[in-house]
Order: structure tokens, then C-alpha cells, then sequence
């Protein structure tokens, strides 16, 4: 006998018009950055069968959040800065005299 195993995703109902179920669909999300239009192809969104709500996959927005971000791929470690002591001006050793 073979089992056959199924992986369900929970089903949700929908939170606006309470008749439908929000299925998780892969679709294309967009964005604004500046004044640039950022499109994502097969980005993950619940998406009522019935009213159309979306509701987009939080983990998916935090990490396209991060790739957005005007400081992404430089170093999240900050650099302290070296203070320098001012050069203090030595006369030259002379020779001490004994008497």
C-alpha cells in the first residue's frame, strides 16, 4: 500500500466580506521606490476567492523591505572613528652635566 502524504496550507477566512477563503497565490507586487516603479514577479499574496483581498506574505515584504533599503549590501557594523593625539613638540635629549 502507498500513502500518499498532502501538504495543506491553513485555510482562512476572509477578514472583509467573511464568504471567502484566503488562498495564498503567487502574483506580481509592485512598488514605489522614489520615483521609480518596482515590480516583483511571483511574490507571495493571500488572496480572497470571492471579494479579492490581498493580504501580501509578511516574511516576503520584510525581506524585499531589506533588499530595498538605501543601505542594503553595505555593513551593518559601524566604524569607530580614531581620535589622534596632537603631536607634542619634544626638544632634542641634551646631555646631562654632572658636577
Amino acid at each position: 500500500m502507498s500513502e500518499q502524504h498532502s501538504h495543506q496550507i491553513a485555510v482562512t477566512p476572509c477578514g472583509d466580506c467573511q464568504a471567502g477563503v484566503m488562498r495564498l497565490q503567487f502574483i506580481t507586487y509592485f512598488t514605489w521606490l522614489g520615483d521609480e516603479l518596482v515590480l516583483v514577479p511571483g511574490f507571495p499574496a493571500w488572496i480572497c476567492d470571492v471579494c479579492g483581498r490581498r493580504e501580501y506574505d509578511e516574511r516576503a515584504v520584510s525581506w524585499l523591505s531589506t533588499l530595498l533599503s538605501p543601505n542594503a549590501g553595505k555593513s551593518t557594523m559601524r566604524r569607530t572613528l580614531r581620535r589622534t593625539l596632537p603631536k607634542v613638540k619634544r626638544e632634542p635629549s641634551r646631555p646631562s652635566s654632572t658636577e
